[in-house]
C-alpha cells in the first residue's frame, strides 16, 4: 500500500502512526540510563507504540461502534504520549530540539484521530 505525501507529510494514518512508533523507539534509546529515564521510557514506549497498534486493530472492527471505540483508545494513548513527551521536553532528559518534531507529530496525530472519531460518529447516526 502506498502512502500519499504532500510537502513531506504522510497522509496515511496507519503509516504515519507506524513511523511515529519508530520515532518513539528511537527516542527511548536516547533517554538517560537513570531511574527517571527507565520509568518514562517504559511508559512512553507502551503508549507511543500502541497508537498505531490500535489503529491497525480498528481496521478489522466488526462494527462502526467497535471501530469508534478502538480509535478512541488510540486517541487516549496519543494524549498520554504527548504528556510523556512534554515531561521529557521540560526536564531536558533529551535535547529539546530532538523532542520538538516528535511532539509536533503527536499533536497532529491527535487532531487526525479526533477528526476520525467525530466523522465516524456523524456517519453512524
Amino acid at each position: 500500500m502506498q502512502s500519499t505525501q504532500q510537502n513531506g507529510k504522510i497522509f496515511d494514518i496507519r503509516e504515519r502512526s507506524f513511523q511515529f512508533g519508530v520515532a518513539i523507539i528511537q527516542l527511548v534509546s536516547r533517554l538517560p540510563k537513570t531511574t527517571a529515564g527507565f520509568a518514562i521510557g517504559n511508559q512512553i514506549i507502551r503508549s507511543g507504540t500502541s497508537i498505531g497498534a490500535n489503529i491497525e486493530e480498528a481496521q478489522n472492527a466488526g462494527t462502526k461502534k467497535e471501530f469508534i471505540h478502538i480509535i478512541t483508545i488510540s486517541l487516549k494513548e496519543a494524549r498520554e504520549t504527548e504528556y510523556w513527551l512534554r515531561l521529557i521536553f521540560e526536564t531536558e532528559l533529551v535535547e529539546q530540539k530532538t523532542i520538538l518534531p516528535i511532539l509536533g507529530e503527536v499533536k497532529e496525530i491527535i487532531k487526525i484521530l479526533i477528526t476520525i472519531v467525530k466523522r465516524s460518529k456523524q456517519n453512524n447516526i
